[in-house]
């Protein structure tokens, strides 16, 4: 079965991330709608929930592609992909007024501050969920659509 390989890594790629963001819009609705936490997470979510699936889809369209030529583990490439989302998505955050840098920091909506250590080990832990996403559950994605 190799007809349209690179459609069925698409659909694998955006299989995990679009489970994950219908948990994650499930958590918003319940902090938002029904605890009544004040703070503008929906004009945050729109970025993650539109880009991230296509960007996944779109690694592992490449993943898939450079797989023949080189010899690259997917849970490895996958780990990559965070490098490539957090300067897009801190770019869009800063560009739209969301996010700006400080001395000690980054703040979100001129309310809520983290520290840049506190972001590097968030940073690291992002990294490690990508590989281990990428590892087993991509990977068995592929496996299903018939590329693995």
């Amino acid at each position: 079965m190799n007809t349209h390989p690179y459609a069925r890594a698409y659909m694998a790629g955006v299989a995990l991330p679009t489970m994950v963001l219908l948990l994650v819009l499930a958590v918003f609705i319940l902090l938002r709608l029904i605890l009544r936490i004040p703070a503008p997470i929906e004009r945050i979510i729109v970025f993650p929930m539109a880009v991230v699936p296509n960007v996944f889809g779109l690694w592992n369209m490449l993943y898939v592609k450079l797989r023949g030529s080189r010899q690259i583990s997917i849970g490895g490439f996958g780990a990559l992909l965070p490098f490539v989302l957090a300067p897009l998505g801190g770019f869009v955050a800063c560009s739209l007024g969301f996010l700006s840098a400080t001395s000690s920091g980054l703040e979100y909506f001129n309310a809520f501050r983290v520290n840049y250590g506190l972001l590097a080990a968030g940073f690291c832990v992002v990294i490690v969920v990508y590989y281990l996403g990428w590892k087993y559950l991509v990977n068995f994605f592929n496996g299903v659509v018939g590329i693995a």
